[in-house]
C-alpha cells in the first residue's frame, strides 16, 4: 500500500501543472462550502451577542426586524419616534426595573451617534452578558463630551481628548456638520466585536443642543447660538428613537409586551431580540440555501473536472498502465493506484482550502468585522463544519473511482497496441 501511495504521488507530480490545477479548483470549493457555513454561524452569533442584558427594545410602531436593525445593529435609520412622555411612563411601569433611552440619526465620518445616558455604560451587556469596560478615560459628564468605541479610535486615531464634531444625518446620507459645536473626547470603550464598536456616544442634552438652532432637519438662516450659551435653553429631549429596557422578572415578559403594544396614548413597539433575530434568520435563510447551493454546485464542477482530467489523460498512460500489468500490476491495483491519485488531489485541495480560509480570515476579520460588524473567529474546523468537509472527501472518493473503473477495464493487449 505504501508503495502505492509513493508511485501516486510520483505519478500526480509528473502532472503537477494540470492536477495543481485541479487542486486549486477543489481548495476554491472547500473555501466556499466552509466559508459560507462559517460566515453564516458567526454572523448569527455576532448579531445574537450583540445585546444580551435587556429584555426589550422598545420603540415607535413598525417593524420589529427593523426596530432591532437600526437601534441595535446601527444599519438603517428609525421612521418614526417615541415621545419623551412616553418613555418616562415605560421608566414607571412596575415591571420594568430600568429602561435606557437610545437617540439615533447623526454621524461622525460614516460612524453611527448614539444619545443615551449614562446608565447605558452601565446595563448595557453583550456576548455572555458581559459590561461595557474603558480602555482609556471615562464616560461623558459634560454637554459636549464623547464616549467612542474600539474601532472608531483606531481607523480615526482618536485618543482621549481629540476634538471631533458631529454631522446631522447618517451614513452617506450625512449632511452639513454642526462644527459650531465640537465634542471632546473623554473615554474610549474596551473592543466588544458588536456596534458599539463602532458608534460614537454622546448625551442626550447634547443632541438636544446641537438642534438648537436646526429646524425640519436643517439649519435656520441666520440663527447661531454658541456652545457656551446652549445651558441656557431646556435640554430635556423631546423625543427618542427606542429604548431598551429590562424587567424585574423575565417571568413578565410577554405580559409586559402585551401592555405596551396596547397602549392608546402613543403607538409602541415592544420586541423580544431573540425573536426579532429569529424573524431576521428566516427572512435570510433562502439567501443561505443559495448560497450554499452555488457552493455545491462549484464544487460538482471541481470533482467534474478532476474526472475529466483524469481520463482524458488516461488514453495517454494506456501503455504506462500496460507495462505495470506486464510486470506483474494487478488490474485491482491498478484501480488503487488511480484512486489514491484523486484521492491525493484532493485532500491536498481540502488541506489548501482550509488553510487559506484561516489565513483570510486572520488577515481580513477585521475589516468585515468594522464593515459588518460581523466577528469571524480564526479557526481550522469546527464540529459543524466537519460535515461539508467530510462531504467534500466524500465527493472526491466517488470521483476517483471513475478513472480507475477505467483503467480496471483496459485490457494489456489493448494498452500495448499501438492505435491510428
Amino acid at each position: 500500500m505504501s508503495f502505492l501511495l509513493r508511485l501516486a504521488a510520483l505519478s500526480a507530480w509528473n502532472r503537477r501543472l494540470t492536477l495543481g490545477l485541479l487542486m486549486a479548483s477543489i481548495a476554491l470549493s472547500t473555501v466556499l462550502l466552509v466559508g459560507i457555513e462559517r460566515l453564516r454561524q458567526d454572523a448569527r452569533a455576532s448579531f445574537n451577542e450583540a445585546v444580551s442584558g435587556a429584555d426589550l427594545v422598545v420603540g415607535p410602531r413598525g417593524s420589529p426586524v427593523g426596530l432591532i436593525l437600526f437601534s441595535v445593529f446601527r444599519i438603517g435609520a428609525p421612521t418614526d419616534t417615541l415621545s419623551w412622555a412616553a418613555f418616562q411612563k415605560l421608566e414607571r411601569d412596575p415591571a420594568v426595573a430600568w429602561a435606557v433611552p437610545l437617540s439615533l440619526g447623526d454621524s461622525h465620518r460614516g460612524f453611527a451617534v448614539l444619545g443615551t445616558t449614562t446608565a447605558y455604560f452601565e446595563r448595557f451587556r453583550h456576548g455572555e452578558k458581559r459590561p461595557l469596560t474603558f480602555a482609556a478615560g471615562r464616560g461623558f459628564s459634560g454637554i459636549f463630551e464623547a464616549v467612542i468605541g474600539a474601532e472608531v479610535a483606531e481607523r480615526l486615531k482618536y485618543t482621549v481628548g481629540a476634538r471631533i464634531t458631529l454631522a446631522h444625518g447618517t451614513g452617506e446620507f450625512a449632511l452639513a456638520e454642526h462644527t459650531d459645536k465640537p465634542f471632546t473626547v473623554t473615554g474610549i470603550l474596551t473592543r466588544t466585536g458588536t456596534p458599539v464598536d463602532r458608534t460614537v456616544h454622546v448625551s442626550l442634552e447634547a443632541i438636544e443642543a446641537i438642534h438648537l438652532d436646526w429646524r425640519g432637519g436643517t439649519p435656520i438662516p441666520g440663527v447661531v447660538i454658541p456652545p457656551e450659551f446652549v445651558r441656557k435653553f431646556d435640554l430635556t429631549p423631546k423625543t427618542i428613537s427606542a429604548a431598551l429596557v429590562g424587567l424585574n422578572s423575565r417571568a413578565e415578559v410577554f405580559e409586559a409586551q402585551r401592555r405596551l403594544h396596547a397602549e392608546r396614548a402613543e403607538p409602541m413597539l415592544a420586541v423580544l431580540p431573540g425573536v426579532a433575530l429569529d424573524e431576521l434568520w428566516q427572512l435570510l435563510g433562502t439567501a443561505e440555501r443559495t448560497l450554499s447551493v452555488v457552493s455545491a454546485l462549484v464544487a460538482l464542477v471541481s470533482f467534474a473536472g478532476l474526472i475529466a482530467a483524469v481520463l482524458a489523460g488516461l488514453n495517454e498512460r494506456r501503455r504506462e498502465l500496460a507495462i505495470l500489468r506486464a510486470v506483474g500490476a494487478r488490474p485491482r491495483e491498478l484501480t488503487l493506484l488511480l484512486f489514491c491519485e484523486g484521492i491525493l488531489v484532493t485532500v491536498g485541495g481540502v488541506a489548501a482550502g482550509l488553510t487559506i480560509l484561516a489565513l483570510g480570515t486572520a488577515a481580513f476579520g477585521d475589516t468585515l468585522l468594522s464593515a459588518y460588524g460581523v466577528q469571524l473567529a480564526t479557526r481550522l474546523l469546527t464540529m459543524d463544519e466537519a460535515p461539508l468537509v467530510a462531504g467534500v472527501l466524500a465527493a472526491g472518493c466517488l470521483a476517483s473511482l471513475v478513472p480507475g473503473i477505467r483503467a480496471y477495464r483496459l485490457s494489456l493487449a489493448d494498452g500495448l497496441t499501438p492505435h491510428t
